[in-house]
């Protein structure tokens, strides 16, 4: 896997498998720290035109509410105008209130360009990954 970028909320991986691994760091975040990690994830998925990722949230703090609203109101929904369709794995938070953020910022995505599902375990996760076809759209 090669590194693609890197900062205080997390890593972005190319996978050769052709997917990103988009590992969460522990700890708070600050927003334009955030913004930043998910508009490279969004390069990184455009640039190898990928449409699959696998989120490693088992560290990660809960989202904040402007954290969700961006993801809902810009990120998630700048793909959907654009017709890029991802699919996300996602390895929940260990943290309960994390659980419960991830899980609203889903319940927002549900007429997203995001198709996902949620995973206790890596394995699960990246067989889902490889079920699915390598392109979209």
């Amino acid at each position: 896997m090669r590194l693609y970028f890197e900062n205080p909320v997390g890593r972005l991986l190319e996978h050769p498998d052709g997917y990103a691994l988009v590992e969460y760091a522990p700890g708070r975040r600050d927003f334009p720290t955030f913004q930043a990690f998910l508009t490279h994830t969004s390069q990184l998925l455009r640039r190898h035109h990928w449409h699959k990722m696998l989120a490693d949230q088992r560290q990660m703090a809960p989202y904040t509410d402007e954290e969700r609203a961006w993801i809902r109101d810009f990120w998630l929904a700048r793909s959907a105008s654009e017709g890029y369709e991802m699919f996300g794995a996602i390895l929940l938070p260990a943290d309960v209130f994390a659980q419960l953020s991830v899980n609203q910022v889903m319940s927002d995505s549900q007429q997203s360009a995001l198709t996902y599902r949620m995973f206790d375990g890596e394995p699960e996760a990246l067989e889902w990954l490889r079920q699915l076809p390598e392109t979209q759209g």
